[in-house]
């Protein structure tokens, strides 16, 4: 048996580790933000966009949409980051696929395309420029 031949693995176990291992980074840090409540001052340092300039960056709110998605409150999640919380379930279903994927023993590949990708870049920089405008106040985390 050579060096490679060894180095690759073969089982159910090792195909799962990386998924497992994957989301019990996503599990930590969003336990670590479920007890550390982002809505009181000074645990987190402030977003330097909205520190220099006033302006709300796309992900502005998403650690208390984190915290209210760990507290199971999807409302107050939606309100403090609606994009965020997409990106939560975007991850969901994707970790679903990855983990099925892995336990056939198939390579989990993910080609969005750029049309896709021009879409989702779109969609943010209109969630961004309205969620800054008078208007879009409700937007505000």
């Amino acid at each position: 048996m050579n060096a490679v031949s060894r180095s690759v693995p073969r089982g159910l176990a090792a195909r799962l580790a990386l998924p497992a291992g994957a989301l019990a980074a996503v599990a930590g840090a969003f336990a670590y933000v479920g007890a550390v409540d982002p809505n009181e001052p000074g645990h987190y340092p402030a977003c330097p966009l909205l520190r220099l300039t006033g302006l709300y960056c796309p992900g502005c709110g998403g650690l208390r949409s984190a915290h209210a998605v760990a507290h199971g409150d999807l409302p107050a999640a939606l309100q403090a980051n609606a994009p965020a919380v997409l990106g939560y379930a975007a991850f969901a279903v994707l970790w679903t696929v990855w983990v099925t994927r892995a336990a056939r023993g198939k390579p989990l590949r993910i080609d969005p395309g750029p049309v896709l990708l021009w879409s989702l870049g779109a969609l943010v920089l209109v969630f961004t420029v309205v969620r800054n405008l008078p208007f879009g106040g409700w937007l505000h985390p």
